[in-house]
């Protein structure tokens, strides 16, 4: 029970996260929640919260959808999370721990750096943005820090990045999601936690809402890169002790 109630503590702190800083709940959520459950039942999991948590952004930021976006970044992201969801039944779980650890953490430098702030406002990148995002969805279980990077480039207003970004992710958890049950990332005992995700994943969207309106993003964001660092840093510690 006590393993539980780690975990939708975990969620809840990063579905609120998440929702501030725009990079999505999975780059902090799946590395934590491997600390408390096998790699490939958090991926499975993980895909199902997001469902919700997705359901919830869509709601309470739905007037500032951009659907031209949504369409050019989002097909090529469904498409290639699927290649990436397939693949995780061949490549061996550790070998995906180890490649989710160190692409969070590089990307979080990355991040850091503010580079990402020169990428282009073009098509070329939202359909690059969209395969690269959706294939490490797939794959690691979280790619929104990439998605996140090619929307910063548009100038996107906070509920219109948010929203946009949550549409996209609808798309690409929901795809995940099928080719995880089927390949028995999610078992039966784990419906009983659908309820609570979705609790979880509204409670998180819409204090996270509340947040962004006193804290100035920017500030956030580097606070919340810092923990993601020490997180994936921590995961590949473990991973090699």
């Amino acid at each position: 029970m006590g393993q539980y109630f780690i975990f939708f503590l975990l969620a809840l702190i990063a579905e609120i996260i998440g929702t501030i800083s725009g990079f999505g709940s999975s780059i902090l959520f799946v590395p934590l929640a491997s600390l408390v459950f096998n790699f490939k039942i958090v991926l499975g999991i993980t895909a199902v919260f997001h469902v919700f948590s997705n359901l919830s952004k869509i709601f309470l930021f739905r007037t500032g959808i951009d659907k031209k976006i949504a369409l050019k970044l989002g097909i090529p992201a469904v498409l290639f999370v699927t290649l990436g969801a397939w693949l995780t039944n061949y490549i061996p779980q550790k070998g995906i721990e180890l490649a989710m650890n160190i692409i969070i953490f590089l990307l979080s430098l990355y991040l850091m750096t503010g580079h990402h702030k020169k990428l282009k406002e073009s098509n070329g990148n939202l359909y690059l943005g969209g395969t690269i995002s959706g294939f490490l969805a797939g794959l690691i279980g979280t790619g929104g820090a990439i998605r996140g990077i090619t929307l910063a480039a548009f100038n996107l207003e906070k509920d219109a990045f948010i929203a946009t970004s949550a549409l996209i992710d609808m798309g690409v958890d929901s795809t995940r999601a099928i080719i995880y049950i089927a390949s028995g990332y999610f078992h039966r005992e784990h419906i009983v936690l659908i309820p609570f995700l979705i609790v979880v994943s509204i409670a998180g969207s819409y204090i996270g809402k509340r947040i962004l309106q006193y804290i100035p993003e920017k500030t956030f964001q580097y606070i919340v890169l810092g923990v993601i660092l020490l997180t994936s840093l921590l995961q590949g510690v473990k991973f090699f002790w």
